[in-house]
């Protein structure tokens, strides 16, 4: 297929099934810990406004969820269908997480997820809340254990080799490694600004559609105070990421940036454009700014990082690619802590709910939270490369032993399935969000019993006067 090999049909394939789930949970995440808190000022300040967000929001997060828990579960199989040699010699390590993510936070969502959507008027406001609080819980233990398998294969520890196997021998080592925390939050604040995004930019295409509502209002507020709050936090936490990896991946750091010779005593130019091509093995047309890598990169005015002809051309990873999809990342992330910082000076004066260029941007910005999660992604596991375990294992010894033919099939198959199934999906979610809050009075938790027989809890449409029938 197109001259590929079997080993870049099965990346390919790989990096198609986990582009698309990764939107998902990532706005779950996001949602779930935002009906948390819309739930939370319902019950404080009784505020119908607050329960009209959650009653509307809670819709989207249920197909989402259900979206996220499908791809996810095909994604999982390519394991043993197209990696099988990476799972006989990592499954050791992988397999245990992979289960714990199971085992401790689908098990705790799936449990309280019937709770949250459908007891709203079955149970108490207090058992209602804990209900979506456990829920919101889950996402972030589950993000915490995929998280945890991921950075190791980055940064493995606490492993040693055994009959040709991976075997743990220091359980906290392998979680708790080098890299984990830095992706743990890096990741964590990627899925509350996507999701601010997303809520964002449905606030503002209704109040630009004229429907400038109380709840409308609120969603989009409160969308651009966590832009304004977390995109800072969250460049400085990609700050210390980037450090993390010059540290324990240096080679990715190198392709991220076009970066080829290092010069003894030179210092190192933040290259802001350019083409880095892998067989000359140099930049093409690049635009630089000097001493600004070795700033940004080491926090010093000269200090140096290795080059890409500091290693075996067999062990770069493709700079031509992760130069870009850094960039984009990091635009987007710029882009998204101007969105807030404008939005509080038009705040200040009095303005947000009626600038329409500002709207109009924060509308274009509703997936750019999404696209920069992709785009850091494709940097993080692009860069991994040629490694699927850095240093440990190659990823042309992880492939399972499949033909060109069998992976182009089952890989046009996804592409079809997957725009089928999740493009009608994504479709009817977008339907729901362009409808908006309905406005319509909900019942307070509990507030009816459960029916005690059938229809009982159903209104008579015309009812015959007393003593007819």
């Amino acid at each position: 297929m197109f001259g590929l090999t079997a080993l870049q049909l099965a990346r390919i394939q790989f990096g198609f099934t986990v582009s698309f789930h990764i939107i998902f949970p990532a706005i779950t995440i996001g949602l779930a810990s935002y009906l948390v808190v819309l739930e939370a000022l319902w019950l404080w300040k009784k505020n119908p406004v607050f329960r009209e967000l959650r009653h509307f929001w809670a819709q989207i997060f249920a197909i989402n969820f259900a979206m996220g828990v499908v791809s996810g579960i095909v994604m999982a199989y390519q394991f043993g269908t197209n990696w099988s040699y990476f799972s006989n010699y990592a499954g050791g390590v992988v397999g245990p997480l992979l289960t714990y993510e199971v085992l401790s936070a689908f098990f705790l969502e799936a449990g309280f997820l019937g709770v949250m959507l459908f007891g709203w008027n079955r149970v108490g406001p207090g058992l209602h809340f804990f209900a979506t609080l456990m829920v919101a819980a889950g996402t972030l233990i589950s993000a915490t254990w995929i998280l945890a398998s991921n950075s190791w294969m980055q940064t493995p520890q606490g492993y040693a080799i055994v009959g040709g196997r991976i075997v743990p021998v220091d359980w906290l080592k392998v979680i708790f490694n080098p890299s984990f925390p830095y992706r743990l939050v890096h990741m964590t604040l990627a899925a509350y600004l996507a999701t601010a995004l997303f809520v964002g930019a449905a606030g503002a295409w209704h109040l630009l559609k004229g429907r400038d509502t109380p709840a409308v209002r609120t969603m989009f507020s409160m969308a651009m105070w966590m832009l304004l709050i977390v995109a800072p936090i969250q460049i400085e936490a990609g700050d210390q990421h980037g450090l993390n990896t010059l540290k324990y991946q240096p080679a990715k750091v190198a392709a991220i940036e076009g970066h080829w010779l290092n010069a003894p005593g030179q210092s190192v130019p933040l290259i802001l454009f350019g083409w880095p091509d892998m067989q000359d093995a140099r930049t093409l047309d690049e635009v630089d700014v000097p001493h600004l890598g070795s700033l940004i990169l080491t926090h010093s005015w000269n200090g140096p990082i290795p080059g890409l002809d500091d290693f075996p051309p067999a062990d770069r990873p493709d700079s031509t690619v992760i130069f870009w999809t850094f960039r984009v990342m990091v635009g987007l992330g710029f882009l998204m802590a101007l969105l807030g910082f404008v939005g509080l000076w038009l705040r200040w004066r009095g303005e947000i709910y009626r600038a329409r260029p500002f709207l109009y941007f924060a509308v274009a910005m509703g997936p750019a939270g999404l696209v920069a999660i992709v785009a850091g992604w494709i940097t993080t596991e692009i860069g991994r490369q040629p490694w699927v375990v850095y240093n440990v294992m190659r990823t042309a010894d992880a492939v399972s032993n499949h033909s060109v033919v069998e992976l182009s099939i089952s890989l046009v198959l996804f592409i079809v399935l997957y725009f089928a199934v999740f493009g009608t999906g994504v479709g009817y979610m977008l339907k729901l969000v362009a409808k908006g809050p309905s406005g319509a009075p909900e019942a307070e938790p509990g507030q009816f019993p459960r029916p005690a027989r059938p229809l009982s809890g159903a209104p008579d449409a015309n009812p015959l006067p007393h003593g007819e029938g």
